[in-house]
């Protein structure tokens, strides 16, 4: 018989803390309203298939993202994945927030997305599936953009570079 405990998983901070050892890209998930455009720092991404090309991002219910994306007027959003000289922008879309104008905004047929960065997806939302006190929304490639530059990284709750 499984104890009440260990149904209910391990302590939020343990687990925080135990993922924290999982290195990781960043990417600035970003959305508009047709009037406002939002960017959101998000280390929760991972492909799914390739066949067709979906992604997955994970959102928790308090973000404004959250809130942005449940609208059933929004039909897409954009990842972007930052390069190592994007720190600044991750602490931005972070919370901690900076000069607006120093955020390179580009769009994509609309589409806000962050200039400078590794790569850029543009997804059109197929599905948001609840998870616990996140929505993990799948999202189609319909536009991808790439360079060679190296990533930033996060790790046990720092950024990190390659080599």
């Amino acid at each position: 018989m499984t104890s009440p405990a260990a149904r209910e998983g391990i302590p939020p901070h343990e687990f925080r803390q135990t993922l924290g050892r999982f290195a990781s890209g960043v990417t600035v998930i970003t959305a508009t309203d047709g009037e406002q455009r939002r960017g959101m720092t998000a280390s929760a991404f991972v492909s799914v298939s390739l066949t067709p090309p979906l992604i997955l991002v994970s959102v928790d219910h308090r973000a404004h993202m959250h809130a942005l994306l449940s609208a059933e007027t929004v039909t897409q959003f954009g990842v972007s994945i930052l390069s190592s000289s994007q720190r600044h922008l991750s602490d931005h879309f972070a919370g901690r927030l900076g000069p607006e104008e120093e955020v390179p905004w580009l769009t994509h047929e609309g589409l806000p997305l962050i200039g400078g960065s590794v790569a850029q997806l543009v997804c059109r939302k197929q599905q948001a599936i609840p998870a616990g006190d996140h929505t993990l929304y799948l999202g189609l490639v319909e536009y991808a953009r790439y360079t060679d530059d190296d990533p930033l990284l996060y790790f046990r709750g720092q950024y990190h570079e390659l080599g």
